[in-house]
């Protein structure tokens, strides 16, 4: 199949215990509760597949594309993955738990899922002295098994504060938490997997609390933690400034600002944006789209080029 257009994609929404009305009033999303923490903009993970919207395949959902048209990602008829990213904005109303994601080698062996979840974050929006949770101070296993068997939870984790415009990178194995105020692009693995690993003793509206996961927290942390040291670069291409976020074994991810015109050459299987501030005008061919902040969208494999027209700026990122 030759698509001759962008992929545009409907987001899924997701309640959560700390999800407020921040994706509403900043992205102007239908949201369906004052709890939603987060609007899955790119993804075919089970537990939200965003739908196209546009184009041929118009109401197909991103998993099915990917599994029955791959040559839009240029993906290999023999690869039988499941498409690998997921794209998300998450709302912090309230305080995230602590939590640890897995490796794939675990994710298969313990949770017959295909993928890990190393992830990253783009902050759009911090209200004054917010933080987030990322590491810990523990040097050997037994003193982060211990600190967390016995709560030491102010001791043991490591936090720092976040403004609009900063990006943190979280690979599989780091604890982590984003704070409250805090709005977050977020691309990652296509997983859910989530192991909490403490979560302030809260309640949810029925007064239980939410479910622990110490064992597997203990068994997939690193100790000590490490924090890569990352090579950011920027390139210029007309009026288009391109920062690269992070290049890692799962995903490259990008800041694009748009202030003027450009033609952008193609060179990845595909390309997955999302629309953080800002509209523009994409032109492929001779069909024009005009994009707006909250858009998520992927330009397929065999578009040569695309023309941008305006004030924008989008989070770009392909495997």
């Amino acid at each position: 199949m030759q698509y001759r257009e962008p992929l545009f994609l409907k987001p899924v929404f997701q309640e959560r215990i700390w999800g407020g009305e921040k994706l509403r009033d900043l992205y102007n999303y239908n949201i369906p509760t004052n709890k939603t923490g987060e609007a899955w903009g790119i993804s075919a993970h089970p537990n939200g597949p965003s739908r196209i919207m546009n184009g041929p395949l118009k109401g197909k959902t991103l998993a099915e594309a990917w599994q029955e048209h791959g040559e839009l990602f240029h993906k290999d008829p023999m690869n039988k993955e499941a498409y690998p990213l997921l794209v998300k904005i998450l709302d912090a109303a309230k305080d995230l738990s602590v939590q640890v994601h897995p490796n794939d080698a675990y994710a298969r062996s313990v949770e017959a899922h295909p993928y890990g979840k190393t992830e990253c974050w783009y902050v759009l929006q911090a209200e004054p002295n917010s933080e987030i949770i990322l590491g810990h101070h523990a040097d050997t296993r037994e003193d982060f098994e211990a600190s967390v068997d016995n709560g030491a939870w102010d001791s043991l984790l490591k936090s720092k504060k976040v403004a609009a415009g900063d990006f943190i990178y979280v690979p599989s194995g780091t604890i982590h938490a984003i704070g409250k105020g805090i709005v977050i692009l977020e691309t990652q693995q296509s997983s859910d997997i989530t192991y909490r690993v403490y979560d302030y003793d809260r309640r949810d509206e029925s007064g239980n609390t939410r479910e622990l996961h110490l064992t597997q927290a203990k068994q997939v942390t690193t100790v000590p933690h490490y924090e890569p040291e990352l090579k950011q670069q920027v390139e210029k291409i007309a009026d288009l400034t391109i920062k690269e976020l992070v290049s890692e074994q799962y995903f490259t991810v990008y800041h694009w600002e748009l202030v003027g015109q450009v033609t952008k050459q193609m060179d990845k299987d595909f390309l997955q944006c999302s629309v953080i501030r800002g509209t523009a005008t994409l032109t492929v061919d001779d069909n024009s789209f005009e994009i707006v902040k909250g858009d998520h969208f992927i330009i397929p494999f065999g578009i040569e080029n695309v023309k941008l027209n305006g004030n924008a700026q989008l989070i770009v990122s392909h495997t």
